[in-house]
């Protein structure tokens, strides 16, 4: 099926468009990319005008529960909930049950995907086996089956010796080696940042030395071996500049943010809701402005949600033993487009980037692009579009969100996956 959209504002960073084009797609590619192109190319016609097209976004940062907790999210729901979020492509991380440590996790994951998945699902293979930070998982048999990386994330990797040794296997193949950053006896079971308000309301607080230590280690290692290293969900300004100077130095060093780090503080925990309880927590002002200037000026490489659905039941609960995390993956994107585009702290060509081509670069995946012969994998929103965040309407298995209620300016309105349209229809 031939697919035209029309008069939309194609933005595409990594060819430096920017300008009011018409996208041909055509057996699941970008076939063409031009002004005016005739109506009679294609059997279906989208006029786009006032909306941004843009390559398919990709979300390198998602808990999707399956195979173990399904009661929580499945690679089919999580697919739904990515579709209607504007993502093109996910990548899962390992803690599943069991632990995505070996070939055959890898392989059921890829068969739920293709046939129960509307986007595309990138597997992240495990770090360690089991998750438990002792001994490296097989990584090449992990590569070789669709490993597009290797992490423990939710557990930090408290041996630097097992870092090292996983930076240099890594290299071998080329992918990076995704760290969670914290220094597990500075973290001191924290369940929120140490301050002022952690003080206030008498939670035990987890001091951003813990990310801070542990990210300074893990750069340097980077810089020892060569390896590929990505800091997940960074939250603190130290971290942020640790970054900015391994890039100068030339250091094969990425990282991420997410959504909730840059538009929320620790100040949000002054209600006691669990939904505002993640890992890394949410930090200061200070903190949250410097990941904007990361953002920015190009230190942070992507957008991650750390989509990370949670059972009703086990957020309603006492702070202390409520689980972290949050969901993510239905709000990432319209979050973005009010707190760095509307507040205009980015132009609409970096949030773009931030979403799509920063993440491939990352990740390794020939995605993020709108160039002909590209997979048609095609996020269409509005920039103005206003919408209210609502937990009921999620695609979502788990609802556990902090920004239930909240107005947001900007929305992801079509999602289009190798020429098929699996969300929206405008």
């Amino acid at each position: 099926m031939r697919i035209l959209l029309k008069n939309g504002r194609v933005v595409d960073p990594g060819r430096g468009l920017d300008e009011t084009l018409d996208v041909l797609i055509e057996d699941g590619k970008i076939s063409a990319v031009a002004v005016n192109l005739p109506k009679a190319a294609a059997e279906t016609t989208y006029d786009l005008a006032g909306l941004v097209v843009a390559p398919g976004f990709i979300d390198m940062h998602v808990h999707l529960r399956e195979p173990g907790r399904e009661d929580k999210e499945t690679i089919a729901s999580g697919g739904r909930a990515a579709a209607a979020g504007g993502f093109t492509s996910v990548a899962c991380m390992a803690n599943t049950s069991p632990v995505n440590d070996n070939q055959s996790v890898t392989d059921f994951i890829l068969a739920q995907a293709r046939e129960k998945s509307p986007v595309n699902v990138y597997p992240i293979g495990a770090l360690s086996k089991g998750l438990k930070g002792e001994q490296l998982s097989e990584i090449g048999d992990l590569f070789h089956r669709g490993a597009v990386a290797i992490s423990d994330d939710g557990e930090p990797v408290a041996s630097g010796f097992l870092m090292r040794k996983a930076l240099e296997y890594a290299r071998m193949f080329d992918i990076p080696v995704i760290a969670h950053e914290e220094e597990p006896s500075l973290a001191n079971g924290g369940v929120m940042n140490e301050g002022y308000v952690s003080t206030l309301l008498g939670l035990r607080g987890m001091h951003a030395a813990a990310e801070e230590a542990m990210a300074y280690r893990d750069i340097r290692l980077a810089e020892v071996t060569g390896g590929r290293l990505h800091l997940a969900h960074i939250s603190t300004a130290a971290t942020v500049d640790l970054v900015r100077a391994a890039k100068a130095r030339g250091v094969r060093v990425t990282a991420e943010a997410t959504p909730h780090h840059f538009t929320l503080t620790d100040d949000a925990v002054k209600g006691y809701d669990t939904n505002t309880k993640m890992k890394p927590p949410l930090r200061g002002e200070a903190d949250r402005e410097a990941i904007l200037e990361g953002l920015r000026d190009g230190t942070i490489d992507a957008v991650a949600s750390d989509h990370a659905p949670h059972c009703q039941d086990e957020k309603d609960v006492e702070y202390d033993t409520a689980p972290f995390g949050i969901v993510g993956l239905e709000t990432s994107v319209a979050l973005g487009l009010e707190h760095l585009v509307a507040t205009n702290r980015l132009p609409l060509k970096r949030f773009v980037e931030l979403y799509s081509s920063g993440p491939a670069r990352v990740l390794g995946l020939k995605k993020g692009t709108l160039a002909v012969g590209a997979d048609a994998d095609v996020t269409v929103f509005s920039a103005k579009k206003e919408t209210i965040v609502d937990p009921a309407r999620f695609r979502s298995r788990s609802r556990n969100t902090p920004f239930a209620g909240m107005k947001l300016r900007g929305a992801p309105l079509m999602t289009i996956v190798g020429g098929k349209v699996v969300h929206g229809a405008l």
